[in-house]
């Protein structure tokens, strides 16, 4: 077909979207997640994903949702060769310094696969719940670019130092020294994008909506230019919840359409994926060959 070359990753089931309640014990839901991404490792996805939230939505229930790190850090071990990232942390949630040490930690864990996410995060009530001040969005946006700065010296320096408005490190050690793949979430023109062109290896942007998409990845480029930094380097990914009811053939047109816009990598979200796997063997034999 000749079609574009994209790369392609999948949401591995961890309860955020009320994906596990249809099973009891907390263990077979963890074995659950584990088994779609076991299944995912057999190829011929490039990545598997987690969300970084604590209460489930889109409204707070009684409902398990799976930590983010320590999700990530054990599905490292239960798979051998697909990468494995967060879409995305939340800055809020760990101190910009612990998340660069937390990330080094499982970058060796896994053996390199580690997919490092960051965004500011949004969902306001789990902030409160826990304990988390929650901020207006210009401050959430300071914050996040600080820490964006923090986690990458804390990845390419020594002894970084910084002295910041809300954060600021004295010369940390962080050993083993790691810097896995980092990619930032959130289409934000002015803030986001633009630590993308300075810092990212890689984006997400857009939600699926190829004018979206193009829109942002033009912004994104227009950044790169301004910085220097060569836009061909950095993967531009966007997220497609997948339409159980849709034929391969439609789903194989929306990947077009969003390679035509300019996203050289996409994520699946399967809805049900943690009682049937059909859909994810499905996808893998049909969908993803015909963008390799």
């Amino acid at each position: 077909m000749g079609l574009m070359s994209v790369s392609f990753g999948v949401f591995v089931p961890q309860g955020w979207k009320m994906d596990l309640v249809e099973i009891a014990d907390p263990e077979e839901q963890y074995e659950a997640m584990t088994a779609v991404a076991r299944v995912a490792d057999a190829g011929p996805w490039d990545s598997i994903w987690l969300y970084d939230h604590l209460h489930t939505w889109p409204e707070p229930t009684m409902n398990t949702t799976f930590e983010c790190w320590t999700a990530t850090s054990t599905l490292a071990r239960d798979t051998s060769r697909v990468n494995i990232g967060q879409m995305v942390g939340c800055n809020g949630y760990r101190q910009p310094s612990l998340y660069a040490k937390i990330a080094s930690t499982v970058d060796v864990a896994s053996k390199g696969r580690l997919y490092a996410g960051l965004g500011a995060g949004w969902y306001e009530h789990e902030w409160k719940a826990y304990g988390y001040r929650w901020e207006d969005v210009p401050t959430r946006m300071a914050e996040f670019r600080e820490a964006v700065e923090i986690i990458h010296k804390m990845w390419t320096e020594d002894r970084p130092v910084f002295q910041g408005k809300h954060y600021s490190i004295d010369a940390p050690i962080n050993q083993p020294r790691r810097k896995p793949s980092f990619w930032l979430g959130g289409g934000g023109e002015k803030v986001t994008l633009k630590l993308v062109a300075q810092y990212a290896d890689g984006c997400n942007v857009g939600a699926g909506d190829p004018a979206l998409v193009r829109h942002k990845l033009g912004v994104l480029r227009e950044h790169c230019e301004r910085l220097g930094r060569d836009y061909s380097r950095i993967r531009k990914s966007t997220t497609i919840e997948l339409d159980l009811t849709q034929s391969t053939k439609d789903t194989i047109g929306h990947v077009e359409r969003l390679a035509e816009a300019g996203a050289d990598y996409v994520l699946f979200y399967i809805p049900r994926v943690a009682y049937d796997h059909s859909h994810l063997l499905r996808l893998a034999e049909e969908v993803v060959p015909q963008f390799s």
